[in-house]
């Protein structure tokens, strides 16, 4: 064996038939093939598996107890592995308190640096604060001109209501004679103040009055640590005469004129009137204006997952749940006395309360809300301004009692804190939504860590930048620092800047740094793990990676492709799981996988070169490929019937647009990564009909003003590609309803009716004809104390799933758990004669899944299998037409043979009188659309815009629009003023231009 290869022998695992195959090192290898035939079992499930593996064997016992153990792969042996790293679509993490900037570990540096060279800020006015020793004070004293005069203050009362006499008489006893009272001097042995205690004042010591020069240091250092010990830490210096232009404590020394407003001076901490400069030091991290004491600043401090860093009113979420008053209050046309939702329940106690307080009003019950005054209206909501007189009747008699109405939204809220009863909770959060955090604006941090900056920005203003933003707000930062702070900052910055330089090749320029890591779709997350990868610089790594160029548009895929072509530059095996045709260009070899789906693949059709694979009648990929067989453009387009329009979307980077869908026909959303497409068509079109459809007033719909039209729908439909279950027992056999139908079809069995077996007898779910050993799972968990746990199959049913009685019935020399293990083109075939089976089975074979056992856990599905048994299970249900069909991305991880599938199913919902909306960048699909919106003309603040509206001809001939710049060559020639190769390009250039 060479050792330039990976070399796998006796593959077996899944549907691989004894697989043998030669993987070449250090090179861009894509394994491709029809959907099922393979090529993830090859990929992941051997090669991945068993790097893994051999890893975790490698380590103690006791290191291996937190890595957890790994099966080995049914393979005979890998050879020439290197170590290897998955990066697949899952998402990058479903904690809500992820954010990009954490996920990448940027936010961890923006910690570091705004904890060692940030400039700390009153969170209240505003001015720096900072902690200082008396050395450190006296040192910037006597950094004033030789020369100057100035006063050494201790502040000992700071806008406190009194005439302080007592206090005037102890700083005579002790020695002092001059003070500074409002800004006024005065001397207390000759003229003591005369102050109106309803008044704040401000009280200033007169320490010392000196001179700077060379022999004052000692007097003066003296006078400094006097006065800090009677302000408790604060000293006050006092330039009665300052010269032009002189410094002390960072600003210059400047006129403001009125002396009596400078404790309300905005300056960060100095206070300048009329020849006069005022600065104070503290001891302490603390705001001496404000009188507010900051906490140390630490790493910590700017975590919004610690309590030293977190919002304390959202704990670091930047969301809380607040009664909306919208939910409150669905019908404002209802009477008075029903208005109000969540008093709905219990009308008994709450009507007696809103009787009294119609009464105080002078209001009629029967009113409608609408149409009562706005204050009233706003005192029942929120409480009343006056007491009202609350009278009611008992079994004793009438009682009474006179206080203010609470309102009922401040009613709701303190109920949902101080109940016990879930129930009770849970009613009330019907009627709560949320919304972002009032107390820190969504930013996560608390005020004091908001207050902190680095060259005049707070960390949370560069967490809302994107990482285009973000990389020129940090260049050359260095050169505007202190020669200390650039010591510090310089290695700190240049890891930022790398990392954001790596965010940015891979095509997510537009992200922003807090963007909640859930939202981020399977590519951005996988992109988001490539860039990591490279910015580790790791040689001789095996990459895995599971189509990334999944969401990927054409001009974003390209730049994705120059990061794996860099990857593999550095000395890396990349091992790439992918149906898009750019990428097996790109690729230095190909694995194909066939030569069908499920049980008719797991073989190798051709391992080599892209030549090796356009020369092989055998392969369908490449005829795909060679342009010998090809998904066809439809030889007319679909005219509206009616549109649906959506009037003013606002929501994240939509730039408010009216958006027209034409009804009856199939649209495509197209446009760059990030340019709002899933904004568009997820928050603002699916939640907005969702709210306004059925009156789901618990849907937050993005903002928007109106959606016309709606009445030429009749329901909305989201197939999207979340999981179809949660637990093995969930398959596309129960999903699909089609395993009802099979198991009614034993029940009806001569064995079975002899034996009084109804059809629940053959659920896997319930007692009776299951394998109770494991519960009808099939498997039973071993428990192997410090190794993790083994799936072995039960050993009382074999894996079967039932007993040996419910196995005992068959239908046509099958049982029961022979149908779960039939895929879902044999079990087509041998339910030809049961028209209601075969039907449901024929929608997902239709859909490309006929390579699916029947019986496959739901848990092992990938998002685009998930997506497509729901969609089966659509076709499956009674259409009268009219329904919308909002679909995101359904191409995912198709074969193109496997995609002409699903567009010819598409068209057929389309032809029934529906409405098809879908989310995609396959251009083949695309080209098939009616109509196309295009968005952009970027990702992030750049996009959010209608590029190009129309056809697929009409779009291709947009200036400015990148997939009328793709769709060019995929379409009958098209006339822009000439031939193409004689024109100038007027679509925006490539990415890697």
């Amino acid at each position: 064996m060479s050792k330039d290869v990976i070399e796998v022998r006796g593959a077996e695992q899944h549907n691989l038939t004894d697989v043998d195959v030669e993987i070449p090192r250090e090179e861009l290898t894509v394994v491709t093939g029809l959907s099922g035939s393979g090529k993830s079992s090859l990929a992941f499930d051997t090669i991945y598996a068993e790097g893994q593996r051999r890893y975790i064997e490698s380590l103690s016992a006791y290191a291996r107890n937190f890595l957890g153990q790994m099966d080995k792969p049914q393979v005979e042996s890998v050879e020439g592995l290197s170590p290897a790293i998955s990066i697949d679509q899952k998402n990058a993490a479903n904690n809500p308190r992820s954010t990009v900037g954490t996920v990448t570990e940027l936010h961890d540096y923006l910690r570091l640096l705004y904890a060692r060279v940030g400039t700390p800020h009153c969170p209240e006015c505003g001015r720096e604060v900072g902690e200082q020793s008396a050395e450190n004070m006296v040192s910037r004293i006597l950094e004033l001109p030789e020369g100057t005069k100035l006063k050494i203050a201790a502040p000992i009362v700071r806008d406190q209501k009194g005439a302080f006499e007592d206090r005037f008489d102890e700083l005579v006893g002790e020695g002092y004679s001059r003070v500074e009272v409002d800004g006024e001097e005065y001397d207390l042995t000759l003229d003591r103040p005369d102050l109106d205690e309803n008044y704040d004042h401000t009280i200033d010591v007169i320490v010392d009055r000196v001179q700077v020069g060379p022999d004052a240091r000692s007097r003066i250092t003296d006078s400094v640590e006097t006065a800090l010990e009677e302000a408790h830490g604060i000293l006050k210096v006092i330039v009665p005469d300052p010269p032009e232009g002189v410094e002390l404590g960072g600003a210059s020394a400047r006129s403001t004129g009125d002396l009596a407003d400078e404790t309300d001076s905005d300056e960060d901490d100095e206070i300048t009137g009329e020849d006069r400069l005022v600065v104070e030091f503290s001891e302490d991290l603390a705001c001496t204006h404000c009188g507010i004491d900051i906490s140390e600043i630490e790493t910590r401090s700017f975590s919004f997952n610690s309590p030293h860093g977190a919002c304390p009113e959202c704990e670091g979420l930047g969301e809380t749940k607040e009664v909306s008053e919208d939910l409150v209050i669905t019908d404002p046309e209802k009477p008075l006395k029903h208005v109000f939702e969540p008093w709905s329940y219990n009308r008994t106690y709450y009507s007696r309360q809103l009787d009294n307080v119609a009464e105080h009003f002078g209001v009629d019950l029967e009113t409608p809300f609408e149409e009562l005054d706005s204050e009233i209206q706003r005192q029942f909501l929120y409480g009343t301004d006056d007491v009202v007189h609350f009278q009611w009747q008992t079994k004793n008699g009438t009682r009474e009692k006179t206080e203010r109405f609470e309102g009922v939204i401040p009613n709701l809220k303190r109920r949902h804190v101080e109940t016990d009863s879930d129930r009770a909770r849970e009613h009330i959060e019907e009627f709560m939504a949320t919304t972002t955090c009032p107390n820190c604006e969504g930013t996560r941090l608390k005020a004091e860590s908001r207050a902190v900056l680095v060259d005049g920005t707070s960390i949370t203003e560069v967490n809302e930048l994107s990482i285009g933003d973000a990389l020129e707000h940090f260049e050359g930062m260095e050169e505007g620092m202190s020669e200390r702070d650039a010591k510090i900052a310089t290695e700190i910055l240049k890891e930022i800047r790398a990392r954001l330089g790596f965010m940015q090749e891979v095509g997510l320029t537009y992200l922003t740094l807090d963007r909640e890591a859930s939202t981020l779709s399977g590519g951005e997350s996988q992109r988001i793990r490539l860039a990591t990868q490279i910015g580790s610089g790791l040689v001789g790594v095996l990459y895995v990676l599971d189509e990334p160029s999944i969401g990927l548009h054409q001009r974003d895929n390209d730049r994705l492709l120059n990061t794996l072509e860099e990857l593999r530059d550095l000395g890396n095996t990349l091992l790439v799981v992918e149906h898009d045709t750019a990428t097996m260009r790109r690729a230095d070899n190909i694995v194909d996988m066939g030569p069908g789906p499920g049980k008719q693949g797991g073989e190798i059709v051709v391992n080599g070169p892209l030549a090796d694979v356009l020369e092989t009648d055998e392969s369908v990929t490449g005829e795909y490929l060679s342009g010998d067989r090809a998904i066809p453009v439809p030889d007319e387009r679909r005219d509206p019937d009616g549109s649906l329009t959506i009037r003013g979307a606002r929501q994240h980077n939509l730039d408010d647009l009216d958006v027209e869908i034409p009804l009856g026909t199939f649209t495509a959303i197209t446009g760059v990564s990030g340019s709002g497409k899933s904004t568009l068509m997820h928050d603002v079109l699916y939640k907005g009909l969702a709210r306004e459809m059925n009156d789901n007033t618990s849907v937050n719909p993005g903002e928007h003003d109106a959606i016309d039209g709606i009445d030429g729908i009749e329901t909305v439909r989201l197939i999207d590609q979340s999981p179809i279950g949660r637990t093995p027992r969930s398959n596309p056999a129960t999903y699909t309803d089609v395993f009802d139908h099979i198991r009614e079809l034993f029940a009806e069995t001569k064995l079975a009716k002899q034996r009084g077996y109804e059809k629940g007898r053959f659920s896997f779910n319930v007692k009776g004809g299951r394998c109770e050993a494991c519960g009808g799972q099939g498997t039973v968990t071993i428990d192997m104390n410090f190794l993790s746990n083994v799936e072995v199959p039960c050993e009382e049913c074999g894996g079967d799933r039932y007993n040996a009685e419910t196995l005992d019935v068959t239908y046509k020399g099958k049982n029961i758990a022979d149908v779960l293990e039939m895929t879902i083109a044999e079990a087509h075939d041998f339910f030809e004669g049961h028209p209601g089976i075969r039907r449901r089975l024929e929608l997902l074979e239709d859909v490309g899944l006929g390579y699916m056992k029947l019986g496959q856990p739901s848990t092992t599905l990938s998002g685009g299998e998930a997506q497509r048994v729901k969609l089966a299970e659509e076709l499956g249900k009674k259409d009268s037409g009219e329904t919308l069909y909002l679909l995101d991305e359904p191409t995912t991880g198709l074969h193109p043979e496997d995609e002409r599938k699903l567009i010819d199913v598409l068209h057929r919902l389309t032809e029934d009188g529906n409405t098809v909306v879908v989310i995609e960048h396959e251009l083949d699909l695309v080209k098939n659309a009616d109509r196309l919106v295009d968005l952009g003309p970027e990702g992030g603040e750049n996009g959010g815009e209608i590029v190009a509206t129309g056809t697929p001809e009409e779009v291709a001939q947009t200036d400015g629009s990148y997939t009328g710049q793709y769709l060019r060559d995929l379409l009958p020639a098209i006339d822009l003023d000439g031939p193409r190769s004689d024109r100038e390009q007027a679509a925006p250039p490539a990415a890697d231009d």
